[in-house]
């Protein structure tokens, strides 16, 4: 009996996820194309990209560790920091590609606009350069940084109104010094923009606003890598958790002691923010914390306790 054929397919996104994919379909002799809309790989690593889709700043580092975020298949450099700069990632994902001779198999500057699956279970995508091609198999790898959501408050507000997307330095898309400044959320790049216009030459006034508190991870504990401190995977569930609460105990604190509202939730219950600035900012005053936007007026921004 003759070998069934194997699947062609079609893989959207030469960012981390998709040359990664592509790098195992090509070690597996499975026939594919892989299209982006850039014209290079690293997805969200590439500053500036000009497919208006990063959302990299210049000031970005990546905030799990290079011993963590390195593929099993092509270790990290030795020469790179603990926490790589988004141009030492941009690299490392070019090298990626170059080392597993990937580059020919992208198709660059072209996106799929459409993809519909028939009742035989194929797909018939639609390219940008209007040319339609059928697949097998098709593997999303776009990622979630690439289309911005603003929330929508109650009012009008006559300042400036930009998402972190657009965000590139203290200078640019607009001067950011001496104004006064509502950053809005506590995720990893809230608290990265947060960190960088708190310091006292920069806004006159940083505020953070947020539904709720976080836990704040710093990106180093005991003078290593705090990832490197995760406890192993093979230690039962409950004892990892009561080990990294206890640890966090006694090397970070509460959030209320650097002046942060208290989380509703334990260490771990949900996904924690990292930084390794923002806690020493917020201690020294630099930082302001604020409930949830309750509407906008003009150019004053309204909070949940009342205050503008």
């Amino acid at each position: 009996m003759s070998p069934s054929p194997l699947p062609s397919v079609c893989i959207i996104g030469a960012g981390p996820t998709g040359i990664t994919t592509a790098k195992r379909m090509k070690e597996f002799g499975i026939p594919f194309d892989c299209y982006e809309a850039s014209d290079e790989v690293g997805g969200n690593w590439y500053y500036k990209n000009p497919n208006g889709m990063s959302a990299c700043y210049q000031s970005l580092h990546i905030d799990t560790s290079k011993w963590r975020l390195a593929f099993e298949d092509f270790p990290v450099s030795a020469d790179l920091p603990d926490f790589p700069h988004h141009s030492e990632l941009f690299q490392y994902f070019k090298d990626y590609v170059e080392h597993f001779g990937l580059r020919e198999s992208i198709i660059f500057n072209t996106s799929v606009v459409a993809a519909e699956r028939d009742a035989n279970g194929l797909w018939t995508i639609t390219r940008s350069d209007g040319e339609v091609r059928t697949y097998d198999v098709l593997m999303v790898c776009n990622g979630h940084h690439w289309d911005p959501n603003i929330p929508d408050y109650p009012g009008e507000f006559d300042g400036v109104l930009m998402h972190s997307h657009s965000y590139n330095d203290p200078f640019d898309p607009i001067d950011m010094r001496g104004k006064k400044v509502v950053v809005v959320g506590m995720g990893n790049s809230g608290l990265d923009i947060a960190s960088e216009l708190g310091q006292r030459y920069l806004a006159d006034k940083l505020i953070v606003s947020a539904r709720r508190g976080v836990w704040v991870l710093p990106k180093y504990l005991g003078g290593v890598p705090g990832d490197k401190l995760i406890t192993p995977p093979w230690m039962p569930r409950g004892l990892r958790l009561f080990l990294s609460r206890r640890f966090l105990g006694k090397n970070l604190g509460t959030m209320e002691g650097y002046g942060l509202p208290k989380p509703d939730h334990r260490p771990f219950e949900a996904h924690p923010s990292a930084s390794g600035e923002f806690l020493g900012r917020a201690g020294s005053g630099d930082i302001t914390f604020k409930p949830a936007i309750t509407k906008l007026d003009g150019k004053q921004v309204h909070f949940a306790d009342g205050t503008a």
